[in-house]
């Protein structure tokens, strides 16, 4: 039998490592050859053991998992990487085609459509929970950007583990909900909140709502009746 195809998994949730090392152990063509919780280690990694995939968390604590996606293309261009994210949203799946991805799976499908994205992207085929045809995929890149109707300097000053927190608090996620999917203490979530609203001078959840939808990171129309 051919040797197996290297897997490196680049994710800041433990547990959630541990789940992708399960699935892939249980399948003859994969091994998980290396793991990390954050994009610095994640790309040293990458350099040291040359993945045939790599496995990236949209939301790293220290760099989004689009740029990380982008510096390991550049670095080591045989290397496929599949987008592993709690997001679904076209802007998140948009901007990982661009920045190099070949495969994007939402987390709480993992457990189903793991083994099949990783066997779609080393056969040079893109995923998307299911196998797409490179003609979608373009037609998705060439898709033009929402233009930010405000300036998303202050939202640039944000760390990716804020902004990922400013989304969920947007789309009407309580508290208690973004710790429990994000594994941190609710006081956690509230010290991020704090920050998030000092540097993007707001005020109140609403602001917060209008701020997103302005910039596009949300659907308004998700919270009218």
């Amino acid at each position: 039998m051919a040797s197996k195809k290297s897997i490196l998994i680049i994710d800041d949730h433990p547990l959630f490592r541990e789940g992708l090392k399960s699935i892939i152990a249980g399948d003859r063509y994969f091994s998980v050859e290396g793991e990390a919780g954050d994009a610095r280690n994640g790309f040293v990694m990458a350099k040291k053991i040359k993945p045939d995939v790599a496995l990236v968390d949209v939301s790293l604590p220290d760099e989004s998992g689009m740029q990380l996606t982008r510096r390991i293309r550049e670095a080591l261009p045989d290397t496929r990487v599949m987008i592993i994210s709690m997001h679904s949203k076209i802007d998140y799946i948009v901007e990982a085609f661009q920045a190099g991805a070949t495969g994007y799976v939402v987390k709480e499908s993992a457990a189903g459509r793991l083994i099949q994205g990783l066997r779609a992207v080393t056969e040079g085929e893109y995923y998307l929970d299911s196998s797409i045809s490179h003609e979608v995929v373009e037609r998705l890149m060439r898709a033009p950007v929402r233009e930010a109707r405000v300036s998303d300097n202050d939202y640039g000053r944000l760390t990716p583990r804020e902004q990922e927190i400013m989304r969920m608090l947007a789309e009407g996620l309580s508290k208690s909900a973004i710790a429990e999917r994000l594994c941190i203490s609710i006081k956690t979530v509230e010290n991020h909140r704090s920050n998030i609203m000092k540097k993007l001078d707001l005020h109140s959840a609403m602001d917060l709502v209008r701020y997103a939808a302005k910039l596009g990171l949300i659907d308004i129309d998700l919270w009218k009746e």
